[in-house]
């Protein structure tokens, strides 16, 4: 794995972005924002998953005034999302969120921006900005007559030139495609050429299945590269499967370590139990175990102890009969019957 980007860092409420900093995870909410209980109620969701940072929609003045009273009931900074609205953007920094996120494609105006950027800088808020491919500034778009890396590129510096000619850089950067590719190459291009923290992620990637797979190539590649400092998985539905894939991608590229890796064997014909069945009870038992903790369930003794001996415990089944390992060395012997329940109560007293 290459060495980490050097970035600045960026403070948003109680979280740093960048710098040395852990990869954060964050995501949105799917709630109308001016449904204020119904928000706070999924963000604590969000949060018992393990949510860093909540981004809201903020379409109107009414879910502006919403947002104070989401903030009082939160632990993690809340960021408004703001799309075309300059003056949306004044009201809730005026409000005291924590965060802006804004396209810029959607408010063309410099001077409108910059006044976003004024009143950020008298707080000292921090801003993202992000830079779609499905909301390319027109002018750009023309230019290159369709979603290019470079055209992503373009947008993001003028913006930059912008941020030079007021002198304020408490800003962080997204750059996202529909396209893997392209997020891919325009992120590498980015972080060659500037040091501001990137927010990755895969704009509109889809339901879970494919939203995944295209969120763990696209946002596992470049922090393989060492490159982004947040992620969003962008999945189309709960966001807490957002959060959960968001982890298990940190957790495989050993960036961050939280809560479980269940090793499983695929099954094959050796396998003589449930597998399934055994994979489901056990993580149901320990869905929300927050210290991190590798187990290996396997069907049979070929992918038993040897394979998995880098779980912290595991068991292995041989016909009907299994065995219980700790760092491949087999502890017990018993009936497939008992065997889960001797690994839960290992698991519980360890």
């Amino acid at each position: 794995m290459y060495a980490r980007e050097q970035t600045k860092s960026v403070r948003v409420g109680n979280l740093i972005i960048g710098g040395n900093a852990p990869i954060s995870v964050q995501s949105m909410t799917t709630t109308d924002t001016r449904n204020v209980s119904d928000t706070i109620a999924q963000i604590k969701k969000m949060e018992i998953e393990g949510c860093e940072l909540v981004r809201v929609a903020v379409p109107d003045l009414k879910s502006c005034y919403s947002l104070p009273l989401i903030k009082k009931e939160i632990n993690i900074p809340l960021v408004a999302d703001i799309h075309y609205d300059y003056k949306l953007a004044l009201k809730s920094i005026e409000l005291g969120v924590d965060g802006l996120r804004i396209n810029p494609g959607n408010i063309r105006n410099v001077e409108k921006i910059k006044s976003v950027i004024k009143s950020a800088r008298e707080k000292s808020l921090p801003i993202r900005f992000g830079i779609n491919s499905g909301s390319l500034d027109k002018d750009i778009f023309k230019k290159y007559n369709k979603v290019t890396p470079k055209a992503l590129i373009e947008s993001a510096k003028n913006i930059i030139t912008v941020l030079e000619e007021v002198n304020y850089h408490n800003i962080i950067f997204s750059i996202k495609s529909i396209n893997v590719i392209d997020t891919i190459q325009a992120n590498n291009i980015f972080s060659s050429k500037f040091n501001y923290p990137l927010h990755l992620g895969i704009t509109e990637a889809g339901p879970p299945f494919q939203g995944t797979i295209k969120s763990s190539i696209g946002i596992g590649l470049l922090l393989y590269q060492g490159i982004g400092n947040t992620i969003r998985v962008s999945l189309t539905g709960d966001p807490i499967e957002e959060i959960k894939v968001g982890y298990e991608i940190l957790k495989a590229l050993h960036l961050r370590k939280r809560g479980l890796n269940l090793i499983s064997c695929p099954t094959c014909a050796r396998c003589k139990v449930d597998l399934n069945k055994i994979i489901k009870k056990v993580e149901r038992q320990f869905c929300n175990i927050n210290k991190p903790l590798t187990i290996a369930v396997m069907g049979c003794m070929v992918n038993g102890p040897g394979e998995a001996r880098e779980a912290d415990i595991g068991v292995a089944f041989d016909k009907k009969n299994g065995v219980l390992f700790k760092k491949g060395k087999i502890i017990a012997k018993c009936s497939d019957k008992i065997i889960i329940r001797r690994l839960l109560e290992e698991i519980k007293n360890g």
